[in-house]
């Protein structure tokens, strides 16, 4: 799925917002966020942005016009269009992005973002990672139809289904939807079409209901972003096994030796259980904390 992530972040400019889903860390990574900082952030430690107070892989990078990503599905999808919004009324060279999964499509907030931004003629993209699962529920229990580019239209909303492992398709068609959003006053649907390869998570076991056997798995794997890329870019004279492996012994020292200091870290202070919500702190809590 990385052509997904990486493809639309370079598409987009730096005064776009984005509201992340918890699948673009390329986009993270394409606006800044360091292997320091995602060590720091997941394993909760002082240097957290969130204090430890979020979830895992829960980023946030405010400073780069990328919102906190929130573990309630689709809630997201209803606030981009309001930024969108703005930007139209305000004239600006600029767009809000929702990222989100076929599954998030299925809550009503993302029907509400998306007439919301229909009706009122949003900046806003939205950008559909449609991988064929929702965690353990695959998209022949999430629509009728053959895939979430359709709702587009029925809405009035320009919308373009897009290879989503093709990394030049998807920042081709991305750069197209964020010209037409500013300069037409127009909400995009895309739809990414990719693959999710792997399990949800660390404690999912995917083999219990993936319905692709091993081998259509490894087929997958092989058309994915990052191979095709490797073979574009080796046919360009620009890429060969020496600087692969170069590559990944530099990324995999990198990430060991942020997750040695973040582990040496401490834990961010008691106190902030209590802070960042309130501007004097009610009775009760301050009972609490004492």
């Amino acid at each position: 799925e990385e052509a997904a992530s990486v493809g639309t972040a370079a598409a987009l400019k730096d005064q776009d917002m984005i509201w992340p889903q918890y699948r673009e860390l390329g986009m993270f990574l394409w606006r800044g966020l360091t292997p320091q900082e995602m060590c720091d952030q997941n394993i909760g430690n002082e240097s957290d942005r969130s204090k430890g107070r979020n979830l895992q892989v829960h980023y946030c990078l405010l400073e780069k016009n990328v919102q906190t990503v929130h573990a309630v599905l689709g809630t997201h999808i209803a606030q981009a269009p309001g930024a969108g919004y703005a930007y139209k009324l305000g004239g600006e060279d600029r767009v809000s992005v929702a990222y989100f999964g076929d599954g998030a499509a299925s809550e009503g907030d993302a029907l509400t973002g998306l007439n919301f931004a229909s009706v009122y003629g949003s900046q806003t993209l939205f950008i559909c990672r449609n991988n064929g699962y929702s965690i353990s529920t695959g998209v022949e229990d999430q629509y009728g139809g053959d895939g979430i580019a359709g709702r587009g239209p029925a809405f009035g909303i320009p919308t373009v289904r897009v290879d989503g492992n093709d990394l030049v398709a998807v920042y081709t068609a991305t750069k197209e939807a964020r010209r037409l959003a500013v300069e037409e006053k127009t909400p995009v649907l895309l739809e990414l079409m990719t693959y999710r390869v792997s399990d949800h998570t660390t404690s999912d076991d995917s083999k219990a209901y993936r319905v692709e056997n091993a081998e259509q798995v490894d087929a997958w794997k092989s058309i994915g972003p990052i191979p095709r890329w490797r073979k574009y870019l080796e046919a360009q004279g620009l890429w060969d096994d020496s600087k692969q492996i170069a590559l990944e012994t530099q990324a995999k020292a990198d990430i060991m030796d942020a997750f040695k200091k973040a582990e040496a870290k401490k834990r961010p202070p008691l106190k902030e259980c209590f802070t960042d919500v309130y501007t004097d702190l009610p009775w009760h809590l301050e009972e609490q904390w004492q």
